[in-house]
């Protein structure tokens, strides 16, 4: 049976590496074929209805008219999203690009906004204020203008956003692949391009992440132990740096969490990297005696990808690393004990 690095004392640890690296890769699971609906999921049968309204508006994509458009996205919104998806931008991106081609500025974070309230409320008709009503109306426009004729040229070392299986031909593209069915290997191309799933998924990753942050959570509220949850990009003092936990404050940081799941080597090598930083001011620290203990407890596949990190983040933490499969032992073995108040009869 392997032993975990938090059952060890550190100077034992450091001997020998390895086996306590093969320990904490055995820990790690990953579920990344499952994701979080989220709030804003949009459904395919709700996307399909958005999808045949603007079919039908359109005269089968014989003519992308703004005002019929636009006249039909105010009881039916979703059909914004559809253009959306036709002209395979972000929100922000269709935002500047509209704002680009019509002289009329609408902000990222109003695109975003707008965005969102439509998946999470897609039947819902469009607000009537006339400032909603006025960046609607650019956004299509500048929509029907991309897709209604074909890309321009670019230079050989460049690809066009809009060299697309629909978009390539302007609408006549469209309007064929409607009428006969999207080649299936072009499908797949523009998939493997795209990642299936890749909006959803980057819109849903701090509820990836939160799954993790509440199981902390949950373990140090039945413990009974002071602890500070800090926001995303919040500043704290002392820290450049700000962990997901401190315990028992930040006015008196003993401990601190730093907690992650990710899928991807390169992300997981960048949270190694802060977990090394928040070590070397734990050493420096002269608000408490000996510094604060530094705890990793982390998730998913990119953890478990270089050893070098692995062993990098096992020394910045003195061995205290932890994943979802031993986060029951997350007091018990670490200075959170120092701090309990609710024992386990």
């Amino acid at each position: 049976m392997m032993i975990l690095p938090f059952e060890v004392e550190y100077e034992e640890m450091i001997q020998d590496l390895e086996p306590y690296v093969s320990a904490v890769f055995s820990s790690l699971a990953s579920d990344f074929l499952a994701m979080p609906r989220g709030n804003g999921f949009v459904d395919f049968a709700v996307f399909e209805q958005g999808y045949e309204m603007l079919k039908q508006v359109t005269v089968g994509f014989y003519s992308m008219d703004p005002d019929a458009i636009l006249e039909a996205a105010k009881s039916t919104p979703i059909i914004l999203i559809v253009l959306r998806s036709i002209l395979g931008f972000t929100p922000p991106e269709w935002a500047y690009i509209a704002t680009q081609r019509t002289g009329v500025e609408v902000s990222q974070g109003a695109a975003r906004a707008l965005d969102r309230n439509i998946r999470l409320n897609p039947e819902k008709p469009l607000p009537k204020g006339e400032q909603t009503f006025n960046r609607v109306k650019v956004l299509i426009k500048a929509a029907c203008q991309l897709i209604d004729s074909p890309f321009p040229e670019v230079e050989q070392d460049k690809i066009h956003r809009l060299d697309k299986a629909d978009t390539r031909h302007g609408l006549a593209g469209l309007r064929n692949l409607a009428g006969i069915g999207v080649p299936y290997s072009m499908l797949l191309y523009e998939r493997f391009l795209g990642r299936p799933f890749a909006g959803h998924r980057d819109s849903v990753s701090d509820l990836i992440g939160d799954s993790l942050e509440s199981a902390i959570e949950d373990i140090l509220v039945k413990s009974g132990i002071s602890f500070r949850k800090t926001k995303r990009a919040e500043k704290i003092a002392g820290f450049d740096q700000t962990p997901d936990f401190i315990i028992p404050s930040e006015f008196n940081p003993q401990v601190v969490i730093e907690a992650k799941i990710t899928e991807d080597d390169g992300t997981a090598r960048d949270k190694v990297t802060r977990i090394q930083h928040l070590g070397e001011l734990s050493s420096s620290y002269a608000g408490g005696s000996g510094g604060f203990e530094v705890i990793a407890c982390i998730g998913g596949r990119g953890f478990g990808v270089r050893r070098e990190d692995m062993k990098k983040m096992l020394l910045a933490t003195k061995g205290k690393v932890f994943t979802l499969q031993n986060l029951d032992r997350l007091v018990e073995c670490t200075r959170l004990q120092e701090f309990t108040t609710i024992k386990d009869k």
